[in-house]
């Protein structure tokens, strides 16, 4: 999940972030006014970015980044002065005066590329399963082969067949004969 947290160390500066994001239909999950305020809402988080002044209350941008949960991106909102000063590969800059469009255009972005990372992790785990199936398939295969004499191909086209028959995928029928043999 993508989350947004506005941390600025004046309320009115946060909130009217938080109102240009919602009104642009962005979702902000919460406006915090410390560091140690920032830090605690995001450990509760699983992940996105947090949109922050150069200074909070209790800390420089540069220590909240570096406590900032795994998963979390900094997005620094400073003077062209301070953000020359702060160049990190890291973190991600937005100059003042800020333009609305620049800051929706930046979270979108972000949005999506946190989308794509976790489509390819949704992938990645499919691909990990799928090699678990074709183990438990080839084990039930071998397991045919030793206890009714079949060949390897004769082996899975039972298992196949006995899929298309009953309507269950290959590797619930593996399942079924391995709980049964």
């Amino acid at each position: 999940m993508f989350s947004i947290i506005v941390a600025f160390p004046k309320n009115e500066d946060a909130n009217t972030i938080k109102n240009a994001l919602v009104s642009n239909g962005i979702e902000v999950a919460g406006v915090t006014n410390t560091g140690a305020q920032t830090i605690a809402f995001a450990g509760e988080l699983d992940g996105g970015i947090v949109i922050s002044a150069y200074r909070m209350r209790d800390m420089h941008f540069r220590e909240l980044n570096a406590y900032l949960p795994r998963g979390f991106k900094l997005v620094l909102i400073a003077s062209p002065a301070r953000l020359a000063e702060c160049m990190d590969d890291d973190i991600i800059t937005l100059n003042t005066p800020l333009h609305v469009k620049e800051l929706l255009g930046t979270v979108q972005m972000m949005q999506q590329a946190a989308q794509r990372r976790e489509k390819k992790d949704k992938e990645k785990e499919a691909r990990i399963r799928s090699n678990g199936d074709k183990d438990t398939i080839l084990h039930a295969k071998l397991l045919l082969m030793e206890r009714n004499n079949l060949s390897e191909e004769e082996a899975y086209r039972y298992i196949q067949k006995t899929s298309m028959d009953s309507g269950t995928n290959m590797t619930e029928v593996a399942e079924m004969i391995l709980c049964m043999m």
